[in-house]
């Protein structure tokens, strides 16, 4: 009886064990495979990136290229987070730059600090275009954590004269932006 009972006290502890070496147990490093290089046949980058997801790409978020006129939530009851306006109409702002996240971010606040940081420059350089006028506030397009987790790293950046609902409004494109 008594060495039925070690022998099961024996059993369990080797399972716990077992399990606790499973559950233990580093995941291997995932290696992220390289993109292919680009054709012979297609562009040079430019010295200023704008970068935009390729035509086929299809982005499970809301994205804009540079120049484009919209409304804005919570600026405008908008039925989406951001809707397309014409440029030569009364709109919350303009698409100043699209950017691409660098790799590694974990957390939902790190993506939005990582936009936030990265549409900074493109916002001063247009704010400084429009010679005045302002104040000018960013606002910003981009992945949740699942998309960027998912791989997709694109997003916008947006010029608005107000960052409150029923404040200022642009009419037409800011300057440096489409036709003057």
């Amino acid at each position: 009886m008594r060495r039925r009972r070690v022998v099961a006290t024996a059993v369990v502890l080797l399972l716990l064990a077992a399990g606790a070496v499973v559950l233990l147990w580093p995941e291997p490093d995932r290696v992220t495979p390289a993109p292919p290089p680009p054709s012979s046949a297609a562009p040079s980058p430019s010295a200023s990136p704008s970068p935009s997801p390729s035509p086929s790409k299809v982005l499970p978020y809301l994205f804009f290229p540079p120049g484009t006129c919209l409304d804005y939530q919570p600026l405008s009851k908008t039925a989406a987070p951001a809707e397309t306006r014409p440029c030569d109409q009364v709109h919350d702002g303009e698409v100043v730059a699209d950017i691409v996240l660098p790799e590694g971010l974990t957390a939902e606040p790190a993506i939005q600090q990582a936009i936030t940081t990265a549409c900074e420059p493109h916002l001063v350089e247009w704010e400084t275009k429009q010679g005045g006028g302002g104040p000018y506030f960013g606002r910003y397009l981009g992945p949740r954590l699942v998309h960027y987790q998912a791989g997709f790293r694109d997003a916008t950046c947006v010029m608005a004269v107000t960052d409150r609902p029923g404040g200022r409004r642009l009419t037409g494109h800011l300057k440096g932006l489409g036709p003057s």
